[in-house]
């Protein structure tokens, strides 16, 4: 079946149906509001299963609000998840590939036509507006497409051999792995579950999935998707609980053999170098970045001021792809600082339920406080020209708001300027020229994303063949260094980004998931 992204708003507002759209979404905010309050099980072998603990999820805009109360679950459940799905993968590793992909063409359509409920419950469970919301589920149905379409294309990684001896066939053929541990983040808590649940499940193996305790309530959308679209008891489970528990619980478990983990660098090195202690197996880490964006003397500075500020504070920041430098040639640093500084302040912070809102809260307390200390770093090393504060005043004091901010004047090498925080601020920095601007592009431990805004093609055929990251852009005002698409821009991270070198919606994910058998007949 032909590859097709999902892209809701752009079809909405192509045909002049943008309203509708609003109208769509505000319907499923009050519907999502009659499910607050109830009790999710973990889901393990099929049925239901409960902890002797609970603990609750909050909306991050109001911590009054509680969406739901999940269960703490522990080494117990982690291994009773593994072994169910041990005892599913000889089933559904022999299922015929194109059986399998059915069932998750099956599954995307369920949900595109539930898009709009499950944007407005992810509003709610991690503070994304409506716009980052339905990317967000977008993706997610991309994702489940796309890796249906790839098994299809390469006909289940089955390939004819050449052959040397008379009467010899010889084909490659590429089987899954057994029982995969899939850990996955807060903030694409749809997206980037479902892209790498599906990588694992599509591929033919089984997969326990442990989602973010920020937001857990996307991975139990996906997993009864995945059950009504007719995949059998025990291929996918789900569990909840600490990561020091249960992710060590799976991570630990000898039966599992591969690990699909998107995070932060320090969680996901230690990981890779625990899982691969006892022997070689896959680990395919997605694990940050600090991407820049290079605005040249040649660049448009309206393009440029637009897709920084997008990719800057789009989610608050909250994305390993989030612009969190900016690199500006001496000649248009002045003019464009100036206008980046007007844009930024116009930007409005607050609910994320209501239409106008770009920036909404950040995920939790400690979010709000890394940013705390960042300003205050910022403010002694360097100057802060916009944001700078924490806003906890009338209708926002319940919740974990901060206002994008804009910074100059660090030193070169600064901890702000290297490290992955996560939060809305933006570094600016100079440079004299287009060699100068790579190299501190380059110069961070990173290479996830990045962008350079120029009109001249010679500077952007410098840049691209000299930036090291890996999903790379010229003049993208949607987002300087964010918004890859699936079956467009493989999500692949360079150095301590990633582990594997190949991208998450790109052709070269889904081998990842599998291991090559050569089988030659004699006769």
């Amino acid at each position: 079946m032909p590859f097709r992204s999902e892209a809701t708003w752009l079809r909405f507002s192509r045909r002049g149906r943008e309203r509708e759209f609003h109208r769509l979404y505000e319907s499923a905010l009050k519907e999502v509001e009659g499910t607050f309050g109830r009790h999710v099980p973990m889901y393990i072998g099929g049925e239901e299963v409960l902890a002797e603990e609970e603990f609750p999820k909050t909306f991050p805009g109001d911590g009054r609000v509680v969406l739901a109360y999940l269960q703490k679950g522990g080494k117990a459940h982690a291994d009773l998840a593994v072994d169910a799905a041990q005892a599913a993968f000889d089933g559904w590793s022999s299922t015929d590939y194109r059986k399998r992909a059915r069932i998750f063409y099956r599954a995307a359509d369920m949900m595109a036509e539930r898009k709009f409920h499950l944007a407005a419950l992810m509003t709610m469970e991690n503070g994304k507006n409506r716009m980052e919301a339905v990317g967000d589920v977008d993706e997610a149905i991309d994702y489940l497409r796309f890796y249906a379409s790839e098994m299809e294309r390469n006909r289940g990684f089955v390939h004819r051999m050449r052959h040397v001896y008379p009467g010899e066939k010889v084909k490659s053929v590429m089987k899954p792995y057994g029982v995969w541990g899939v850990v996955s983040p807060f903030n694409f808590p749809l997206a980037i579950t479902v892209g790498m649940t599906t990588g694992a499940l599509v591929t033919g193996n089984t997969v326990v999935l442990k989602p973010s305790s920020d937001a857990p309530l996307m991975a139990f959308e996906f997993y009864k998707v995945m059950a009504e679209a007719g995949l059998p008891k025990g291929v996918l489970n789900v569990i909840t609980g600490p990561g020091g528990t249960v992710g060590d619980a799976i991570l630990n478990n000898p039966k599992v053999m591969g690990i699909a983990f998107t995070g932060s660098y320090a969680v996901g090195s230690s990981g890779y170098l625990r899982f691969s202690a006892r022997g070689p197996k896959p680990f395919i880490a997605e694990m940050g970045g600090k991407n820049a964006a290079i605005v040249t003397a040649k660049a448009d500075l309206g393009k440029a001021v637009e897709g920084v500020f997008r990719g800057a504070f789009g989610f608050g920041g909250q994305k390993c792809s989030a612009t969190s430098r900016a690199i500006v040639f001496e000649e248009v640093y002045d003019e464009f600082v100036r206008r980046l500084v007007e844009r930024t302040e116009k930007a409005v912070v607050g609910d994320p339920r209501r239409e106008e809102v770009f920036v909404g809260p950040l995920i939790n307390e400690a979010a709000v406080e890394k940013y705390v200390k960042a300003v205050e770093e910022a403010s002694k090393d360097g100057r802060v020209l916009t944001g700078g504060k924490v806003l906890a005043d009338g209708e926002l004091a319940h919740g974990h708001y901060v206002l994008p901010t804009v910074v100059v004047g660090l030193p070169r090498g600064h901890r702000l300027t290297v490290e992955e925080l996560f939060v809305p601020i933006l570094c600016v920095m100079k440079a004299r020229d287009l060699k100068e601007a790579v190299e501190l592009a380059n110069e961070v431990e990173y290479g996830l994303t990045g962008g350079i805004f120029t009109e001249d093609e010679e500077e952007a055929r410098y840049y691209f063949d000299h930036v090291q990251a890996g999903v790379v852009y010229w003049n993208r005002t949607v987002g300087a260094t964010t918004g890859a698409m699936v079956g467009v821009q493989s999500f692949v991270g360079w150095k301590h980004s990633g582990s594997t070198g190949k991208g998450a919606g790109g052709i070269y994910y889904l081998p990842q998931f599998l291991r090559e058998q050569c089988q030659s007949e004699y006769r």
